[in-house]
């Protein structure tokens, strides 16, 4: 063999793992981290876990709470929970008060995880979450440039609801190294003012609202019956494509 050909047949040492050699399991790009993870990165993915199966379960409990349990739902954050207690304070009911202090710390309970995310993970969080699909790219993507450009005000703008990304921007706060005091000062004055609007306007609808619900009632297992069909059909709808990709 001439000088050339051991040369040629000489490993790269730049190039990247052979085909076919196995992977770690963390070496996963639907993983938010490149690099083996540390505890942090442990930590951090499972409470990510935690917030997506509450998530999960409260889109199904959702409906129930509203019609039996609204102070127990707007005490946990809910906007549309909090609207009917304004309306129920409107004839009457006296525990406003305690629903919006506690709401207001339901609201903000898992910001915390998702800033820390962003710390430890930066960008590559955002990739993890927009995933293939060009929609979600796209929100995330505007979210992040609305984070960038205008820091803590667009966390305070994220507390409004029906804002998209919100999960991004605190993230992005955290990649960029604002301070978690800051951060939760910001939040926490952010989720008094979002909750004590949504009482606001529970008030001024009043009994309408009221009336509402306890007709929606009657339809309560249909509807959640319907929101479980329509979560499982997505997660097979999501399952089947990713298997055909």
């Amino acid at each position: 063999m001439s000088d050339a050909q051991s040369e040629d047949a000489r490993p790269d040492p730049s190039a990247g793992p052979r085909e076919g050699a196995a992977r770690e399991w963390w070496d996963d790009p639907a993983l938010p981290w490149r690099h083996q993870p540390t505890r942090a990165d442990i930590a951090c993915f499972s409470w990510l876990g935690v917030a997506a199966v509450y998530g999960l379960v409260m889109s199904f409990l959702r409906p129930t709470l509203l019609a039996f349990g609204p102070h127990v739902l707007a005490s946990l954050g809910s906007w549309s929970g909090m609207v009917l207690i304004g309306a129920r304070a409107a004839v009457g009911d006296p525990w406003w008060p305690l629903v919006w202090f506690l709401g207001t710390f339901g609201l903000i309970k898992f910001d915390w995880i998702y800033w820390w995310a962003g710390r430890l993970w930066g960008r590559n969080l955002i990739e993890v979450w927009s995933g293939r699909s060009e929609r979600a790219r796209r929100i995330n993507d505007r979210a992040e440039r609305f984070a960038r450009k205008y820091d803590v005000l667009a966390l305070a703008v994220s507390m409004v609801p029906f804002v998209p990304g919100r999960a991004v921007i605190v993230a992005v706060l955290g990649e960029a190294g604002t301070s978690l005091t800051k951060f939760l000062s910001v939040s926490l004055v952010s989720s008094v003012v979002v909750n004590g609007a949504c009482l606001a306007v529970g008030y001024w609808i009043g009994e309408p609202a009221v009336a509402v619900m306890d007709a929606y009632g009657k339809y309560l297992t249909w509807v959640s019956v319907a929101i479980l069909v329509a979560i499982i059909a997505q997660q097979w709808w999501k399952q089947r494509k990713r298997a055909a990709a």
